[in-house]
């Protein structure tokens, strides 16, 4: 491994870290990681799950995907790994979603980038985050990866909306407090007994209760995408595990079958949980990646393709540059 400059480079990968400043004012940490010695394929853009950041719990994903030669680039959420804010806090997911929206076409935009196609890759609550940035910016993903995404509350989860407006009422009280009782995520997230360990040795990594507002804010992202599945229209790939008693894979299930998407798969994967990328025995965790990588690459196109894409699929790549460059206007 040889270091320099504030450089990594390892089996082929640049890696780069770098702190920026937010339009809200945040100092937020990102992070990349750049196939050392060839022209990236695509851009990935990570969205870490709940509690979690990108530098060291999604670093062996993005290992993956930058030696399948693509450029994947992270964002720590405010609250989270090496952002600032405190620690596990959300105070609004939508500024959240902004925050990550911002970043991401920063780098779609830089020269280098422009022709290159973006696809969104979101762990758990990070699937949504990755179907929110779909919404704000609905022309302008080539594609999304979801792995066990939070879509949707189990209807025998879901709290009375008595309950949801005691909630409301509290978030503008205590909004810090941790006073949500839940059981450790952990134990019930992580198949592998190493990586349980290595989460919970990681400073990064938040492992305390649900702070009141944080949960508020995710209960209500989780409702107001359960009402809108039918509106995901980007080509998406879900893989979910199984056995995953996090997230639901009927929700999974129900997000495929809504969706207006004309190009959308569903992998199930029996037996696995819901760390099905990072927690799993090796030759499970190769499975699910050899998916994601055919997927990507499938879908992967030049712009010497575009013409023969167009032909096939009846899609205005053309028109599709138009309404992106109207929408970056406005965004930067």
């Amino acid at each position: 491994m040889d270091q320099g400059n504030g450089t990594i480079s390892y089996e082929g990968i640049r890696y780069e870290e770098e702190f920026i400043k937010s339009r809200r004012g945040l100092e937020l940490f990102t992070c990349r990681w750049l196939p050392a010695n060839k022209e990236p394929k695509a851009l990935i853009f990570l969205c870490h799950g709940y509690g979690m950041e990108c530098s060291i719990s999604m670093r062996d994903t993005a290992t993956r995907l930058a030696k399948a030669g693509f450029a994947v680039y992270g964002i720590d959420y405010e609250g989270h790994g090496k952002s600032s804010g405190l620690q596990g806090y959300v105070p609004s997911f939508d500024a959240l979603v902004d925050d990550c929206l911002h970043h991401f076409i920063i780098i779609s935009e830089k020269s280098e980038n422009q022709k290159k196609q973006r696809f969104l890759l979101g762990e758990s609550m990070g699937g949504a985050t990755a179907l929110i940035l779909h919404k704000k910016a609905p022309i302008y993903w080539n594609g999304t990866i979801l792995v066990a995404p939070m879509c949707k509350i189990a209807d025998e989860m879901k709290p009375h909306p008595i309950v949801i407006r005691v909630l409301n009422k509290l978030c503008s009280i205590i909004p810090t407090w941790r006073i949500i009782p839940t059981q450790d995520i952990i134990d019930i997230a992580f198949k592998s007994v190493e990586k349980r360990e290595e989460i919970r040795s990681n400073p990064l990594c938040y492992k305390g209760k649900p702070r009141l507002r944080t949960a508020n804010e995710l209960l209500a992202v989780s409702l107001e995408i359960e009402k809108n599945l039918h509106k995901v229209s980007l080509p998406f790939l879900i893989v979910h595990g199984g056995d995953d008693i996090v997230t639901d894979p009927t929700t999974s299930k129900l997000l495929f079958e809504s969706a207006s998407s004309k190009d959308k798969t569903f992998k199930l994967y029996p037996g696995m949980w819901h760390a099905l990328t990072s927690a799993e025995p090796l030759e499970s965790i190769d499975l699910v990646f050899s998916d994601i990588i055919l997927w990507l690459d499938d879908r992967v196109i030049t712009r010497y393709d575009v013409s023969e894409v167009e032909q096939k699929t009846n899609y205005d790549y053309s028109s599709k540059d138009v309404e992106v460059n109207e929408f970056c206007s406005k965004t930067l």
